[in-house]
């Protein structure tokens, strides 16, 4: 470990130096969870040979154990999202769905493990009986969110790709883990004590609660059992294991089982479940390159073009503060009206990604900011190379979502953002030890707008919109330079285009630009974090028009940086992660 080493443009801002130096890389949260002020804030990680950003200490841990007897950066991936199903069973696991880019040292792949809609699904799906979409959590809770769950086919299709150890081996952390039991952490116990409906299922209420209806308290010792069976059985069997035989059947009985809103999803659903290996999204950033997952994705898209636009402006030579600010808030309305109507799952609608991102497109979306007024809302564009035009816009998005950065001994490196949807997904558990997502929701309830079908709308099969953005840039060499990724629903589009800002303009510390303060716009007002320093940049953003508001932005971002001295690592001091390595 390289106690002492900082990023080269640590200082470079006094304020956000300051950020990095104040508690250890272990430190666990001990204010309220999701809390953004006050919060304990960490000092980046570092290491020679290796490194695992992930959302729980336990999860990194065993990441870094798998990297330290050989493993590859997939193969400590599958590590550390196997055990991030039970220390942070809100945010993801084998019952949700993920993206993964990864990096081999000469080509830059993505695995798209998004969760499909059973065959049964129709656009209506989330219409009430009046015709209006259903509120949100009427659709959610049940059954009928659940969308077929492809997390862990991706993860043995990267394994059979790119991993080096036995895939027994790599399992095998989880699965002790879940039969000798962890310390529930203040994050879990209060969004446990927050939750409203998961007590409603019988099987998490027996696994989350006491008797009395109460959270189990921080530091209860919770153990898993079921998953642990299930883990070993996958251990043994492949994750063909897990798409047919009694763990589907388990998920088809939880499904379609709900009392009040069951869902439809069959086993056929199940054993017909697709990883697609995807080309990876790659665009410039003045000398580095960006890559990450095209759609269904939206979020490499409106990351890329936020990026593009910002290009055009010196961002190094602005301070975090208002006019920076500015830049960032136009530059994400326009990438997110653009998003609300052209992007989708590319098998059902034709998305023009090369025309979103085409250099000469951005440009001029980028020419119609104002340098000292906000356009307010923004309007999609018209890019080049579309082949249709015939869809209405939408939105959704994901809260219960989980990322890793991963680098191994060899260079290469898994960005990947994983999620359940919202916080406990569908709020089904299965007897087999894991949460059902709530995947379906993230498509439009609506289905038609101003007479045309909604691009994000429901249909048999179709992969639901995200907006995660799991990101790896490279440097003018074409050498791995970092590797980031958040989650935070929709808002994570914002969180990993101003890290990249942090990192590759203001050339600050990972942990540093982790940690600044959250703010953009989703084409709606500009949204500063509450409990920051952004809160004092209101006023300046108000001079320019901007309709200001603040709120809570959760993000979870873990980035690694490559430097001439090793591995630096930033985990979200928003939440209880840690990077670190070998």
């Amino acid at each position: 470990m390289i106690g002492s080493m900082r990023y080269r443009g640590l200082m470079s801002l006094g304020f956000f130096a300051s950020l990095a130096l104040s508690a250890p890389v272990l430190a666990q949260p001990t204010l309220a969870p999701e809390a953004p002020t006050g919060r304990a804030l960490k000092s980046p990680g570092t290491a020679t040979r290796d490194m695992v950003a992930a959302a729980n200490p336990l999860a990194a841990q065993a990441g870094r154990e798998i990297l330290a007897a050989g493993g590859s950066a997939v193969d400590a991936a599958i590590a550390v999202q196997l055990v991030l199903n039970l220390v942070e069973p809100q945010s993801s696991g084998i019952g949700g769905g993920a993206f993964m880019v990864f990096w081999d040292g000469k080509t830059m792949t993505t695995l798209d493990g998004r969760e499909t809609a059973p065959a049964a699904a129709k656009p209506e799906r989330f219409l009430g009986p009046d015709g209006k979409p259903m509120k949100f959590y009427d659709a959610v809770v049940g059954g009928r969110s659940v969308g077929v769950p492809g997390t862990l086919r991706l993860l043995e299709t990267a394994h059979k790709n790119w991993g080096k150890l036995p895939w027994q081996q790599v399992i095998e952390p989880a699965a002790r883990l879940a039969e000798e039991g962890f310390a529930i952490s203040p994050r879990l116990n209060g969004l446990l004590t927050q939750e409203k409906y998961l007590q409603n299922d019988p099987v998490a209420r027996a696994y989350f609660y006491e008797a009395d209806g109460k959270p189990k308290a921080v530091g209860t010792v919770l153990k898993n059992p079921a998953f642990a069976k299930t883990l070993r059985t996958i251990a043994e069997k492949g994750a063909d294991a897990f798409y047919t035989g009694e763990i589907a059947q388990d998920i088809v009985a939880t499904v379609t089982g709900h009392p009040t809103n069951p869902g439809d999803m069959t086993l056929d659903d199940l054993k017909g479940y697709r990883v697609q290996e995807r080309e990876a999204l790659c665009g410039n950033y003045r000398v580095y390159r960006i890559c990450g997952m095209g759609p269904p994705s939206s979020g490499q898209v409106a990351v890329q073009q936020i990026m593009g636009i910002l290009e055009t402006r010196d961002m190094a030579s602005l301070k975090p503060g208002p006019e920076a600010v500015h830049w960032i808030a136009e530059a994400g309305r326009l990438a997110y009206a653009d998003r609300a109507l052209f992007l989708a799952d590319p098998a059902f609608v034709n998305v023009p990604v090369k025309g979103l991102t085409d250099p000469g497109y951005i440009k001029s979306r980028a020419a119609l900011i104002d340098p000292g007024k906000s356009m307010g809302k923004a309007q999609p564009g018209d890019p080049p190379f579309q082949k249709t035009f015939l869809w209405g816009p939408s939105d959704g998005i994901e809260f219960g979502t989980s990322h890793m950065s991963i680098v191994d001994r060899n260079g290469h490196a898994v960005s990947m953002t994983t999620t359940i949807e919202d916080g406990f997904g569908a709020r089904l558990m299965t007897k087999s030890g894991f949460l059902l997502n709530n995947e379906l929701t993230d498509f439009s309830f609506a289905v038609m707008e101003s007479d045309k079908p909604i691009a994000n709308r429901v249909e048999a099969g179709k992969r639901p919109r995200s907006s995660m953005a799991p990101t790896i840039v490279l440097d003018g060499n074409g050498k791995l330079y970092a590797v980031v990724g958040s989650p935070g629903g929709s808002l994570i589009i914002n969180y990993v285009a101003k890290t990249l800002v942090g990192l590759l303009d203001w050339k600050l510390d990972p942990q540093v630009a982790a940690d600044l303060p959250n703010v953009g716009s989703r084409n709606g007002p500009t949204e500063l974090e509450a409990g920051t320093e952004a809160e004092g940049w209101k006023a300046g953003l108000e001079a320019m028009g901007h309709d200001v508001k603040l709120i809570d932005q959760n993000s979870g971002i873990h980035a690694i940086v490559v430097t001439p001295a090793g591995l630096v690592g930033g985990a979200d001091s928003r939440r209880e992660g840690v990077a670190i390595g070998n």
